[in-house]
């Protein structure tokens, strides 16, 4: 729990530095009436915002055009001393057509998961920056454009959020890529699970596999982007399986 909360600190820190500094900024303009650089500090912030509202959006944009690669594993099906050379050839050919789903998999999860991670970062401080920038601005036309600049850029985000389904799309993709490794790696340090017999572990296994690339697929294409902002039938189902 403690090392996922850091790990999402890491993502973008200098963030919070800069809402920081415009916060604290904002309240230093204002009760010490710097009067003859105040609208200068305000296009300062206004140019710091956009620049790093674009800076702090590149990750997702390497993970919506880079093809991630899968990791590469330990012992495979070819080093088992369980199965049969025949049984073992199975396994590798069965999980070589399946490669390509599974880099399709990762790749959607790390740009939902990305873009999931941009919207907390810009949101939820947005909703705390907005109040205070207002008892610290004048009625000048500069702090007017700054205050339509965050809110016009939180409104995009939560709508995109909500319309893409990002986070529901994310917990398909990283359940569903979850589930199948754990049912890998459970075929491979205990077959006994999946039957007594050899053709029935392996018949099990194969089933079980097309059911994971089912319910993906069907949470998939039941989170295609809509205005409708309630929790998917089909996404649900995929969820409360893979936490089963």
């Amino acid at each position: 729990m403690w090392k996922k909360c850091l790990n999402f600190i890491k993502q973008l820190p200098s963030v919070l530095f800069i809402i920081f500094s415009i916060v604290v900024g904002s309240f230093i303009v204002h009760y010490l009436k710097i009067t003859n650089y105040y609208k200068n500090i305000w296009i300062d912030f206004i140019v710091i915002y956009l620049c790093l509202a674009v800076f702090t959006f590149v990750p997702t944009l390497k993970a919506i055009f880079k093809r991630i690669k899968l990791h590469p594993g330990g012992d495979s099906f070819n080093t088992s001393l369980h199965f049969t050379e025949a049984e073992k050839s199975l396994l590798e050919q069965h999980y070589s057509r399946i490669q390509g789903t599974l880099v399709f998999w990762k790749n959607q999860a790390e740009k939902y998961r990305n873009f999931h991670y941009y919207c907390l970062f810009w949101t939820i401080p947005s909703s705390i920056m907005i109040p205070i920038i207002i008892q610290a601005m004048n009625n000048s036309n500069v702090t007017k454009i700054l205050l339509t600049i965050i809110s016009t850029h939180t409104a995009i985000l939560i709508a995109f959020h909500r319309g893409f389904k990002v986070e529901e799309n994310f917990k398909a993709f990283r359940l569903g890529e979850s589930e199948f490794y754990d049912t890998y790696r459970r075929i491979l340090d205990q077959p006994i699970t999946f039957g007594e017999t050899h053709e029935q572990q392996l018949q099990n296994y194969f089933k079980q596999v097309e059911q994971i690339r089912k319910l993906v697929r069907n949470a998939e294409t039941d989170n295609f982007p809509t205005v409708d902002n309630r929790v998917d039938k089909k996404n649900q189902e995929l969820t409360n399986h893979l936490n089963t």
